[in-house]
């Protein structure tokens, strides 16, 4: 007994100057805005992936999947398998949250991010080759 960390301790190295917060998230978000896609057993539709955690995600929807509803979300050639927890409507579009159903290694938010950044730059460089062609006449 005496001054050895518990087996329920929640603090890193059962260190008693760090506590617990509830409701805090235990894993860091990454804000995104790049498109994927939610795939369950009733549809499959186009999403924006809004943020992305270890554990779960946010991602807008044309229609909300409905609370409850598995199914995976489809971005840089991964398939995430998870649930749908939370469902928001708004009036142009609906917000949907997902847990995982099991952590996503780190390497893989990595990977993700770095999709994100060559999405951007991708994106930039058409628009810029469009307005070209726009405005040197060619089709």
């Amino acid at each position: 007994m005496g001054s050895e960390p518990s087996s329920r301790d929640l603090s890193p190295a059962g260190s008693a100057d760090q506590e617990f917060v509830a409701g805090r998230r235990s894993a860091a978000r990454l804000r995104l805005a790049i498109p994927a896609r939610f795939v369950s057993i009733y549809s499959q539709q186009p999403c924006i992936l809004l943020d992305l955690s270890i554990t779960g995600a946010r991602m807008a929807l044309a229609q909300p999947a409905a609370c409850g509803q598995s199914g995976y979300l489809a971005v840089s050639r991964m398939e995430i398998f998870g649930m749908v927890v939370r469902a928001e409507r708004g009036p142009d579009m609906a917000v949907n949250a997902m847990t995982f159903d099991d952590p996503i290694p780190r390497d893989a938010v990595l990977a993700i991010r770095s999709f994100a950044e060559g999405f951007e730059e991708r994106e930039h460089r058409a628009l810029r080759d469009q307005v070209r062609r726009w405005v040197t006449g060619e089709r």
